[in-house]
Parts: structure tokens; sequence; C-alpha cells
């Protein structure tokens, strides 16, 4: 059965809340100690982010949840079920002090664990101007 409150979509939709709003160790406690992440993105700016452990993928988050305007971020659709979730969110990025303001919009895939934990995302992204 696959649902919008299912047991996965309610950790990663606490993940995003956690992230969006620079929570960290609120982020980092939805993680599997082997945890593995995948980003990547047509955009030949984007850099392409494969790390796996906590820490590694920890720094990739601290980085880019930096770059979220507070704020901002929303879950559109959702839909998973007991390990497996698909949330499409959007949010507000400035990705410098220079940088103009732009939408990030992302497909992000998890897979928990047994222990309900996050075990493995693929994020695929696009931005775009404001």
């Amino acid at each position: 059965m696959s649902t919008q409150d299912s047991s996965a979509v309610a950790v990663a939709r606490a993940h995003v809340d956690a992230w969006s709003n620079r929570e960290y160790d609120r982020a980092r406690a939805s993680l599997a100690p082997d945890v593995h992440v995948l980003s990547i993105s047509v955009d030949p700016e984007a850099p392409e982010v494969d790390l796996s452990g906590i820490d590694g993928y920890m720094e990739g988050l601290v980085q880019f949840g930096n770059a979220v305007l507070p704020g901002t971020t929303r879950v559109d659709t959702s839909i998973g079920d007991d390990s497996r979730a698909l949330l499409q969110v959007s949010s507000r990025v400035k990705m410098g002090p220079d940088a103009p303001e732009m939408t990030l919009h992302a497909a992000r895939l998890y897979r928990l664990d047994d222990s309900q934990r996050i075990k493995d995302e693929l994020v695929t992204f696009f931005v775009a101007p404001h």
C-alpha cells in the first residue's frame, strides 16, 4: 500500500523539516549509520554528490541546508509505503552572498532500513531563477 501518510513518508518529511530549519542534529538522528546519498542534476554547473556514512552525508547536507532560505521549503507531493518514500520538494536558495535567489525543485527518493532510518537517498533537482 502506498499512501501520503505512510511511515516512510513521515520519516522523510521530518527529515526535510529538520534540515530546512537548520536543525542538523535532528536531521542526523534520522540517518542509518551506513546512509548513502546521490544527488544529480542535468545542470552542468551543479556538482554531483555521492556520499556515504553519516559524517559525509551531514557535511554535504549542512552545506546545502545553509543555502536554503529559512521558511521557504515545502513538500509539494509525497507518496510511500513502510520502507520507501518519494517527496517533491521546493525551496528558495541563495548559493552564495552575491548569488541571486533561486528556486530549487527536487525529487527526493528515500529507502529506510529496518530501524526506520534513512539508508538511501536519491535527489534529482532543477534550479530556476526566482
